[in-house]
């Protein structure tokens, strides 16, 4: 998206803020709380007045500024991010709504419509899709058919484009609100009847699961927290979208441990020059914030786990593994390892990535 539209997208959800909080703004309001100069602030107020997004309410008089409103206190977007990483065909789709009822709306419905899409969950507000590039016939329509599907994936250059077929509600989404999503580059749709049809385009980014282990010690600290503030901190690089946080269990009869032998993994959308600043960052980071010296770290890129790889984290679940396997493991599938004796099960977790809660939290599932 480019920073115009982001701009526009944020004064107006501020604009939006002081009109439900207050009944009205002015542009004192916006330049003080957007840090902005007051030009700055006036000429977004007078563009979005002119294109009918605001409206003046009182006239200036003497000392007492204009004062302006938001004409919808209706959200922009119910769409927070929507963003999209690819593997060769494969694809992952991540909608990240402001409601979890709207993104098992979507979740339902894109799964009974089926069409180019292989998998369908959701994770309270984040709606996550796996698909392949290409195209394939889907029913929309009145219950009890599909309201919303993805028909089709494309990819154009660095670009993943969406073809969506709807209506209804989930029309009024497509025309009206994907489109201000952070992620969202550009959105083309048209009106056929009751239907509406759409392109949503994404940037094409790099999916990273990043593994850590051993960073506690037996005077505190807990890994799980560190991954989620690793999560934190690396969000922060330009070009870096966070996907999600999560603990695996590994083998609890393992001597060398400092509670229940839990390891953590944490998933990033990337842009691919933005991949080396990732690890950088992320290396010094544990490096700074463990309080073990053993603290591991594996680093992969990609969609589709192997079956060698998913193997290695049966075995990282019911075996001491020594460190020679790990490095070897990591070798034969482009996984990077930094770090102490904590790689070995920092590649487990990455090992065990893409697998329900249910079973990462159960160190004797092993049928996967």
């Amino acid at each position: 998206m480019s920073s115009v539209l982001e701009h526009r997208r944020d004064y107006l959800r501020l604009m939006r803020q002081f009109t439900l909080d207050k009944g009205f703004f002015t542009v004192t309001d916006i330049q003080k709380s957007a840090g902005i100069p007051r030009s700055t602030a006036q000429d977004w107020v007078t563009r979005l007045l002119r294109e009918g997004c605001v409206l003046l309410r009182d006239e200036k008089r003497g000392r007492s500024p204009a004062r302006y409103a938001a004409i919808s206190a209706v959200p922009s977007s119910t769409c927070r991010r929507i963003f999209t990483t690819v593997d060769d065909a494969c694809v992952e789709i991540y909608h990240d709504c402001m409601s979890g009822a709207c993104a098992a709306f979507c979740g339902h419905h894109h799964a009974l419509a089926g069409g180019v899409l292989t998998r369908v969950e959701r994770d309270g507000t984040l709606l996550r899709e796996s698909g392949h590039l290409g195209s394939s016939e889907i029913s929309i329509g009145l219950f009890p058919k599909s309201a919303v599907g993805v028909c089709g994936i494309e990819r154009t250059n660095d670009l993943i484009v969406q073809h969506i077929r709807c209506i209804g509600g989930p029309a009024y989404s497509l025309s009206d609100m994907m489109g201000r999503a952070e992620g969202v580059v550009h959105v083309e749709s048209q009106h056929t009847g009751h239907l509406v049809e759409g392109r949503v385009c994404t940037q094409a980014l790099m999916k990273v699961t990043i593994g850590i282990d051993d960073t506690d010690s037996q005077e505190g600290g807990a890994t799980f927290a560190l991954a989620l503030a690793l999560l934190n901190h690396v969000s922060r690089i330009k070009g870096v979208l966070p996907i999600s946080h999560h603990v695996a269990m590994l083998n609890p009869s393992v001597f060398r441990k400092t509670a229940g032998n839990s390891a953590s993994f944490i998933e990033v959308a990337v842009q691919p020059g933005r991949y080396s600043a990732l690890v950088e960052k992320t290396q010094k980071f544990l490096s700074d914030e463990s309080l073990s010296a053993e603290w591991g770290l594996a680093v992969r890129k990609g969609l589709i786990v192997p079956e060698g790889l998913r193997e290695y984290g049966r075995m990282v679940r019911t075996r001491v593994i020594p460190r020679t396997v790990a490095e070897a493991t990591a070798e034969s599938f482009g996984i990077q390892l930094i770090g102490g004796e904590g790689v070995i099960g920092a590649l487990g977790a990455v090992a065990l990535t893409g697998l329900s809660h249910d079973i990462l939290l159960d160190p004797t599932r092993n049928d996967f």
